[in-house]
């Protein structure tokens, strides 16, 4: 059978986590963090945090379609992140490190409606995970790609143990 590849973006407070997060889960085959959905073309990081650009600090992750399904992709994702806090994860503060699934299809789109429809039933408070259209994504500066890679004592407001919940996720119905 040969290889499918699909793309997403995710948003879930710093980047450097969330990409750490996908990059150990069987199936993902790139990641690259970046600016979702700005409102200039090729904001920076200093940008960014002044939260005028509108960006989200956001992971595109390729995946391997026939290893691991969307579903199981968001159910993991939501696994790093508090799906009901707005602009806050861990340490985290500002419009920049808001939850975001950003799509390019309507089956992606729909995908993501229903895991979060599940996932609201867990939940007294609304979720604030936006599920928008990519609009666009920017490559972030090089110093934050594979960050926790080069940097393995660096922040992450991602349990560590969850890394190894990623390493070991298997989807049954792929």
């Amino acid at each position: 059978m040969s290889n499918k590849v699909d793309t997403i973006y995710f948003a879930g407070g710093c980047f450097w986590g969330t990409e750490h997060f996908f990059k150990q889960i069987d199936g993902v085959v790139d990641t690259e963090v970046g600016y979702a959905n700005s409102l200039i073309p090729h904001p920076t990081y200093r940008e960014v945090c002044t939260g005028q650009t509108q960006a989200a600090e956001g992971v595109r992750v390729v995946y391997d379609t026939t290893k691991i399904n969307l579903p199981k992709l968001i159910e993991l994702y939501l696994m790093t992140i508090d799906p009901t806090s707005v602009n806050h994860q861990g340490n985290d503060v500002g419009s920049q490190y808001r939850t975001g699934i950003y799509y390019t299809t309507t089956d992606q789109q729909r995908a993501a409606i229903a895991t979060l429809d599940k996932e609201a039933t867990r939940h007294t408070r609304p979720l604030a995970v936006e599920v928008k259209p990519l609009v666009n994504f920017f490559q972030a500066e090089d110093y934050h790609q594979d960050y926790l890679d080069k940097n393995p004592g660096g922040y992450c407001h991602i349990s560590p143990e969850l890394f190894d919940v990623a390493k070991k996720a298997k989807t049954t119905d792929v």
